[in-house]
């Protein structure tokens, strides 16, 4: 496990939260909830996840990557927003946006969002998906967890 990743499950303290976001730009609110063997490719550089996100076990994150939410207006409850919950094994590649609207928005176990995708719905398990909007592009081989 690298630094940035130790950071990460260390969150709740105001130093890892402040190394974060100056050494590396990177930003996982305290309430994110993250499971085991996270992996921040390119120390995450540019990486923002909001507060309502529950990450999965072995999940990869490259760098520039944002999770949140698509309206800009209101709090999450006055807009509708729950959460987005990213599957296990999934895989969120460069500049990947991933946007929840009402309700729970989730990314499915060993799915991957491509290169600069702007996801807004949710995806089933292990498809690929990419463009703007994204849309589901492919599918991908079931790995064993």
């Amino acid at each position: 496990m690298g630094l940035v990743e130790r950071l990460v499950y260390r969150r709740k303290s105001a130093i890892a939260r402040q190394l974060l976001q100056l050494a590396f730009g990177v930003e996982v609110h305290p309430r994110t909830e993250v499971g085991p063997d996270l992996l921040m490719q390119h120390r995450g550089q540019g990486v923002i996840i909001t507060p309502r996100t529950r990450i999965g076990s072995g999940v990869t994150v490259f760098q520039q990557v944002t999770i949140g939410r698509q309206a800009v207006d209101g709090t999450d409850d006055e807009v509708g927003f729950e959460a987005i919950e990213i599957g296990d094994q999934a895989v969120l590649c460069a500049g990947a946006r991933v946007l929840g609207g009402q309700g729970i928005t989730r990314v499915g176990a060993g799915t991957i969002v491509a290169a600069n995708a702007v996801l807004t719905q949710s995806t089933g398990d292990w498809e690929v998906w990419g463009g703007v909007p994204a849309r589901k592009i492919g599918e991908r081989p079931r790995r064993p967890f």
